[in-house]
């Protein structure tokens, strides 16, 4: 048992760390957390749904279509709504209200076109594997949407490290004065960081669609998610979400076969509060200001 839920926690686990990396990378330029990027999962599933389930489109290509359409929309959402309220408000409450009328906005947009109906598509891999003389199953589906998931991690990082986008993404959520001195289009770059996180919310969401189907109410859950992980990690760094996101899918995989149904995250919750009174930043996030 104990074997099944150590593999089942690190395949969620891993899915999850792309989400909250999606997330905190958004906070981490823009101080802005975005109440919208669980909708932003949702409607990556929603692509891949259509392209790779109904449209019979490769599912690596609809996978990719996925971040290119959730990168669009992180891109329009940054212009349009969160550059002018953040370059005109007085007070950080306009900037959240402001996440919080555009992850509305999207859940009831999504749920005017595709209305409440749950969708799933067919697996991507047929078979399981076998470990330990039948002390643990892993689908050959779960173990695919696990390694794609950390190769677009391992990506996510190398092209922060070692590429000059990266590196101005690393100067602006170190020091955005500093950055601008140093000839830095903050503008852009703040515009980038917001499509790359609103992308990984959407390849994310593609990837899980092929194991926990979509729905358009699942949006709030999923960002509640990552709420928590990147509390756990500290907000804003990439390392804490990438623990986050491994932690919480350990407890949940605890959870789900140790405990009776609903008190996973009451226990869960109970923790965080319990946690964060001796760790109010985070495992890894320093104080804010």
């Amino acid at each position: 048992m104990m074997l099944q839920i150590l593999i089942n926690g690190l395949i969620l686990g891993s899915a999850y760390a792309l989400i909250a990396l999606g997330l905190t990378m958004v906070f981490s330029i823009m101080k802005v957390v975005n109440f919208a990027h669980g909708q932003m999962y949702m409607l990556g599933g929603f692509v891949v749904y259509y392209l790779y389930g109904q449209f019979g489109l490769p599912f690596f290509a609809a996978l990719v279509c996925a971040g290119i359409v959730l990168g669009i929309v992180g891109i329009l959402f940054n212009r349009f709504l969160f550059q002018p309220v953040l370059a005109n408000a007085s007070r950080e409450e306009n900037s959240m209200l402001m996440a919080v009328g555009t992850a509305l906005l999207l859940e009831n947009l999504a749920l005017s076109l595709f209305g409440e109906k749950q969708r799933g598509v067919p697996s991507l891999i047929h078979g399981i594997l076998i470990l330990g003389n039948g002390q643990a199953y892993v689908p050959y589906a779960s173990l695919m949407v696990a390694s794609i998931a950390i190769a677009c991690i391992v990506a996510l990082l190398l092209f922060v490290q070692f590429t000059k986008p990266g590196r101005a993404l690393r100067a602006v959520a170190q020091d955005k004065e500093a950055a601008i001195l140093q000839g830095v289009n903050v503008k852009n770059v703040t515009t980038l960081g917001f499509a790359i996180g609103a992308a990984l919310a959407g390849i994310a969401g593609g990837l899980l669609v092929t194991l926990y189907g979509v729905n358009t109410g699942m949006g709030t859950n999923i960002s509640i998610k990552a709420f928590v992980m990147i509390m756990i990690g500290g907000a804003g760094v990439t390392t804490g979400a990438i623990v986050g996101g491994f932690v919480l899918g350990m407890a949940e995989s605890i959870g789900y076969v140790m405990l009776p149904s609903g008190l996973t995250y009451l226990l869960i919750f109970s923790g965080m509060i319990v946690f964060l009174i001796f760790k109010p930043n985070g495992l890894y996030g320093k104080p804010w200001g």
